[in-house]
């Protein structure tokens, strides 16, 4: 199943997010671990997940050093700051409505349909 690129990025902040608040991390261990949450549907890629850090950044919510690791390479690592934990609060109560609203109404649409609609006749046309 593919995901709706407009969903895929309406999500991505609160995703972000909410990887950081776990632990600080760095591109590839949070394109890892969407991967991993996702059970494999959102499969983000460098160009999606750099822009969404850069502009976190830009907005205070993230932070980022620079960090050697054992291997010698040198990795940019995130962490999410109080303003970056109180936009996470923010975005899990909007997503939250969302969820819930969606919900009511695949509730509604599960339920049977009223008795005048189940009966209403298809109309063939005539000669068929």
């Amino acid at each position: 199943m593919e995901i709706n690129k407009d969903l895929v990025a309406a999500s991505s902040t609160p995703i972000v997010l909410a990887i950081l608040a776990e632990e600080d991390s760095y591109g590839y261990a949070i394109l890892q671990r969407v991967r991993e949450l996702s059970g494999g549907r959102l499969e983000w890629t460098d160009g999606m997940l750099y822009p969404v850090l850069h502009r976190l950044g830009r907005l205070g919510y993230v932070e980022s050093r620079w960090e050697v690791a054992e291997s010698g390479r040198r990795r940019k690592y995130y962490r999410i700051t109080e303003r970056g934990l109180t936009q996470l609060a923010e975005e899990r109560e909007q997503w939250q409505a969302v969820d819930a609203t969606l919900r009511g109404i695949w509730h509604m649409r599960s339920r049977p349909f009223s008795a005048a609609f189940r009966t209403s006749a298809i109309v063939q046309p005539q000669g068929a």
